[in-house]
């Protein structure tokens, strides 16, 4: 990673992706075809055309030929079609390039709405000189983006499993949010899956099966044997650290950012994967700075690439207690090992509640899944889909199943959603015409033997079954607090109590035994501190968790200046 951010993909055997450069102006063409050439040519082809439509029978070559686009940069003002125009249209050939729409300054309106119209990524004014400020760091983030994304032909991991199988749904899930590519193979009635496991000697009856390149396999493996086999870390390289971060969601990924780049020796533990709750969210649309949204996986994607660039360390564990002796604190791990610090912060989300009706536990993860489980959208495709919940997080999960589904059915307790849900969810909602929003509806019972076929639901009009294969619940928050003791105080639902929220009646109570003030986000025990959904009163969003984080480590400072 250089000073200006992606120089390249590191990918063997793959042709170089293509960057496309279009302008009518000549001398402006050539400007930044050697601007691109001289920053990306050694990863990238760097390609021209002088008009619209003559990149469009360019991009129709290169799609017939299966060639890799990564980017398209476009100029606005272009005889015949527009860039705009033209952006649009190389949309239907290559979806998943970065577009870049280059404009003059009087331009700057058509940008904006090419973003929802176009979906353009990003637009430039002219000039963009000097291109290592106003060029390279715009580019190189966007190729990044690209990278992530992008699936050459295969040859890493291969899943074999059952769609109708919470095991199989659980690896597979570890493995879209850590970003690990794989391909997936249904069992049912699927010959290339059964030869694969005869070809390693392998038995059905065990699933899943994760295969590897080299040969070797892995049956029913749990996430610690599985982590450690994809190259994630599961051991901590240092016995003791400044601060140690429980949970890698928007909070934790926000204090590890921040303590590293400031110097402190920062560890963040997580059981799954970085995003936390958020990263499994189709599209965030109202984050600061993504005015074409961002995906919960990409956000924490990048967090997780920033910190690590600062020097956090990231370990793929579960938090299983918590102790203190004298200034140091022990935070107690799963595999039996434990790993020591000035400063813990606790900053673990929340998990969403489960269904609490006859059949719900049985069939959980075959066919009734809790959050976005965007894992399971392409199987889903062509059939009725049922989404629980009213809030946000439901809104943006109907609409990304809705991409796949034929029809996407939300089951909502309260009146509608407009007490619950932003506006600009509703209205992309009441935009999409395979949504249905069922009000005053709840969810009496779930049926089906090995797997999810049919909803008892009571609703206006009384108690109906519905047949159903694939439900995703939201039906609000519960913290998974139950691991930490007792001296550190939480509410009555289970959040963590930080700050004033500790004083009762004025007071403080007696686990308190400081001289001083708890800082703003201090549990009652000093030098553990709380972040982002896990605190209580905290507001639920990302933007507040990252803020959390962000502050959460000014008051380490502030402790660990108390030695």
């Amino acid at each position: 990673m250089s000073l200006l951010g992606y120089e390249g993909p590191k990918l063997r055997n793959m042709a170089r992706p293509i960057l496309l450069a279009v302008d009518d102006d000549v001398s402006v063409l050539e400007a930044v075809v050697q601007d691109l050439r001289r920053h990306y040519g050694a990863a990238h082809r760097v390609m021209r055309a002088a008009s619209g439509q003559a990149a469009l029978d360019t991009l129709a070559q290169l799609k017939t030929r299966q060639e890799p686009v990564a980017l398209i940069i476009s100029d606005q003002r272009m005889p015949g079609m527009t860039g705009v125009e033209f952006l649009e249209r190389a949309r239907s050939l290559y979806p998943d390039a970065k577009r870049v729409l280059l404009t003059a300054y009087a331009d700057t309106e058509a940008a904006i709405r090419a973003i929802n119209t176009a979906r353009i990524h990003y637009y430039l004014n002219k000039p963009w000189d000097p291109p290592e400020e106003k060029l390279y760091p715009v580019l190189s983030d966007l190729l990044e983006d690209w990278q992530a994304g992008y699936q050459p032909p295969f040859e890493g991991l291969r899943v074999i499993g059952h769609r109708w199988s919470l095991k199989d749904h659980s690896v597979r899930s570890f493995l879209s949010r850590n970003h690990v590519p794989y391909r997936w193979f249904d069992i049912a009635g699927n010959e290339d899956a059964l030869k694969l496991l005869t070809d390693r000697q392998l038995s059905p009856d065990e699933l899943p099966v994760v295969l590897f390149a080299d040969g070797s396999s892995l049956v029913d493996p749990d996430v610690a044997a599985l982590a450690g086999r994809v190259g994630l870390s599961t051991k901590a390289t240092q016995e003791f650290y400044d601060i140690v971060v429980v949970g890698a969601g928007p909070a934790g990924l926000a204090a590890a950012v921040y303590g590293a780049s400031e110097g402190l020796r920062t560890l963040v533990i997580e059981p799954e994967a970085p995003g936390g709750q958020a990263g499994s969210t189709s599209r965030i649309e109202n984050y600061l700075g993504f005015p074409s949204g961002v995906t919960g996986g990409d956000l924490g994607r990048r967090a997780h690439i920033q910190a690590t660039r600062f020097g956090a360390e990231f370990l793929t564990q579960r938090a299983t207690g918590l102790r203190t002796d004298g200034q140091y604190r022990f935070v107690q791990l799963a595999d039996g090992r434990e790993v020591s610090s000035h400063v813990v912060l606790l900053a673990t989300g929340v998990h969403y509640r489960k269904l609490d009706i006859p059949g719900a536990e049985r069939l959980t993860g075959r066919g009734i899944y809790y959050g976005a489980a965007l894992v399971e959208a392409a199987a889903c495709k062509d059939e009725d889909v049922f989404v629980v919940g009213g809030a946000n997080s439901a809104g943006q999960a109907a609409l990304h199943f809705a991409k796949f589904a034929c029809k996407v059915t939300m089951l909502v307790r309260g009146n509608g959603l407009s007490a619950t849900m932003s506006k600009y969810l509703i209205d992309e909602i009441e935009h999409t015409s395979n949504i249905v929003v069922e009000a005053k509806t709840q969810v009496l019972e779930a049926f089906g033997d090995d797997r999810l076929e049919a909803l008892l639901l009571n609703g206006p009009a009384g108690e109906y079954k519905v047949p159903a294969s694939s439900v995703f619940v939201f039906i609000g928050a519960a913290p998974g607090t139950g691991w930490l003791p007792t001296c550190i105080l939480r509410d009555e639902r289970g959040f963590l109590l930080a700050g004033p929220d500790l004083r009762t009646e004025g007071k403080l109570p007696t686990e308190w035994k400081e001289p001083r003030e708890p800082f703003l986000l201090e549990t009652a025990v000093p030098g553990i501190f709380v972040a982002g959904d896990v605190r209580h009163g905290s507001v639920k969003r990302v933007a507040s968790a990252v803020g959390e984080g962000s502050i959460a480590v000014q008051f380490v400072h502030q402790y660990l200046a108390g030695f």
